[in-house]
């Protein structure tokens, strides 16, 4: 069984006990959540699609931990100007593990 849920304004593909990295997400570790935005869910070929959710269709889960994902380097230069700047960028995820998918 797996559903495609809307978290945070992406669209992520889960299924039971396992983990999913979102967007950052309010609360702290160890906190459960729940998502109502069910786009699709299929059950052993039973297959539900929302116009554009799926009533009564909800995804539970539990935050397991705060992360960074990996440095990305910005690097601008124009040249024959001697203009170089070197930037990095870290996303904030929240790691979730899915623990149950109603619908």
């Amino acid at each position: 069984m797996y559903a495609i849920v809307d978290i945070a304004g992406k669209q992520f593909k889960v299924e039971k006990d396992n983990f999913v990295y979102t967007p950052l997400l309010k609360g702290e570790a160890g906190t459960e959540v729940s998502f109502d935005q069910v786009l699709l869910v299929d059950n052993e070929g039973d297959v539900k699609v929302g116009a554009p959710t799926v009533s009564g269709a909800t995804v539970s889960g539990k935050i397991l931990e705060h992360v960074k994902g990996d440095k990305v380097i910005v690097f601008k230069k124009k040249r024959r100007k001697g203009y170089r700047v070197k930037n990095g960028h870290r996303q904030n995820f929240s790691k979730v593990l899915i623990e149950d998918i109603k619908g």
